[in-house]
């Protein structure tokens, strides 16, 4: 038996390659949407995929089900209760899908989705009875479990799903033996949970011991805690959800129509026709110069998620990448289902160096140099755009707080007769929050560069 987890790490996302070596078939389960990866690792093995499952419709990335089914022509298979609109196969609890000596198990297992499933895994060349793994998709993560809420805008109950998560856990999971490795679709990062560990699989044992999701507990306790605090959903993951569920072109087939060099004279067209242009270039390349109007989200952090959180998926986009990275900035976007891609500016900023008057520039301090400006009777605003948990944790006295997620929305309550300094917790979202001022007319504007953590190693004050 081969089980070979793939982790991509800027989307906290697990997804799982079987095969079998006695009949070359392999299955995938939860593909991220490029999926030359599983095609190589097929290849190098001389197998053959054949199975592709999805354990429920994910929120948070788009699947690459239909991607691996158009280049294989593998069976997508979904949960009895799932309904799409492109050809699947529904299986039920208790079904077998047999790959050779490998056989999977399938385990009906609602609370974060009501179509979730899990499965079972054995390797019957050396057990044939007793279960080597189990895929528990988003149902349980390693320290917490899915949360209840992401389809309330369908009129389905957090309610109702927690209580199926109850059932779920104590019918379905708990009972498997506590050697079972627990191999879950996301790690710690992932909004779609609240407590998920650092760690990418664990044993049913341990979980046991330390997963507060399987302590003894009545089941209105259970939904109490599971259904509060949730940390807020991103803007896009109803979107994805949608997209899972539907027939759409493929990432290929989006990228070879889409993808193109634009001039800057383009660039500036689309723009004007209301494109927005998307700097993935690292905050301080963006803030040393950039495009007026643009929004930076670089490459170096969670790139499409914050992508996913900040623009509407209708928007269309124009890139500005690294140099060699456009395509990388594309497929990453692609990842998450934002397709309306016009192209990416040819030769990067290289293409505005003539153009000074399209230039702009955003102040980095260090700091000293905030403690400085803070001492002033002009001092700026102190705007904090981290997490509600980070800024109850410890903050810089008397600064403003708006999560990142809610700043556009709120632009409005900050002063456009005052300077602004913005921070966050190591300077990726600052500038993220500053191209978005910007773009609505703030300034003068600067951020904090190395973030609330720079600020903290420099032995300046904090108050909580």
């Amino acid at each position: 038996m081969i089980l070979q987890q793939t982790y991509l790490a800027c989307l906290s996302h697990a997804s799982y390659f079987i095969g079998d070596e006695r009949t070359h078939t392999a299955a995938i389960v939860d593909p991220q949407r490029d999926v030359d990866a599983y095609l190589a690792e097929a290849n190098k093995r001389g197998m053959s995929i054949e199975h592709v499952f999805l354990t429920h419709f994910h929120a948070d990335f788009v699947a690459g089900h239909l991607e691996l089914a158009a280049r294989t022509g593998a069976k997508i298979h979904l949960g009895a209760k799932a309904r799409a609109d492109f050809d699947f196969v529904p299986v039920h609890d208790g079904e077998t899908i047999e790959l050779g000596d490998v056989q999977l198990k399938i385990l009906e297992t609602p609370g974060h989705t009501p179509e979730g499933i899990s499965i079972l895994v054995f390797d019957r060349t050396r057990d044939p009875k007793t279960p080597y793994a189990v895929l528990t998709g988003d149902t349980l993560f390693i320290g917490d479990v899915g949360r209840p809420d992401l389809l309330t805008s369908q009129g389905l109950s957090s309610r109702d799903l927690a209580l199926s998560m109850y059932d779920t856990l104590r019918e379905k999971l708990m009972p498997l033996p506590d050697s079972t490795i627990v191999y879950p679709a996301h790690g710690a990062g992932s909004a779609c949970g609240k407590n998920i560990s650092q760690d990418t699989s664990s044993t049913l044992g341990v979980q046991k011991r330390v997963n507060w999701a399987l302590q003894p507990m009545e089941r209105e306790a259970f939904v109490r805690q599971l259904t509060s605090e949730q940390p807020s959903m991103p803007a896009y993951f109803a979107f994805d959800a949608d997209l899972n569920r539907r027939k759409r072109v493929t990432l290929e087939e989006n990228l070879l129509a889409r993808f193109q060099p634009l001039t800057l004279d383009q660039t500036l067209a689309r723009a004007a026709a209301g494109a927005l242009i998307l700097d993935a270039r690292e905050p301080s390349d963006w803030a040393a110069g950039h495009l007026a109007g643009s929004v930076n989200v670089g490459l170096s952090g969670t790139y499409a998620s914050w992508v996913g959180a900040l623009i509407d998926p209708a928007r269309e986009l124009v890139l500005v990448a690294p140099p060699g990275r456009e395509r990388e900035a594309a497929v990453r976007l692609g990842r998450i289902g934002f397709d309306r891609i016009a192209g990416f500016l040819e030769h990067g900023a290289e293409a505005w160096r003539h153009r000074p008057e399209l230039l702009r520039r955003s102040l980095r301090l260090s700091p000293a140099g905030l403690a400085t400006e803070l001492a002033r009777k002009d001092a700026p605003l102190v705007l904090d755009v981290r997490a509600q948990a980070e800024w109850d944790a410890g903050h810089l006295a008397g600064a403003t707080h708006i999560p990142l997620p809610q700043l556009e929305k709120r632009l409005a309550e900050l002063p456009r007769d005052r300077r602004i300094a913005v921070h966050c917790k190591g300077g990726y979202r600052s500038v993220i929050a500053v191209s978005l001022m910007e773009r609505g007319g703030l300034g003068p504007l600067s951020d904090l560069e190395g973030g609330y953590m720079a600020w903290v190693a420099a032995g300046q004050s904090t108050v909580t």
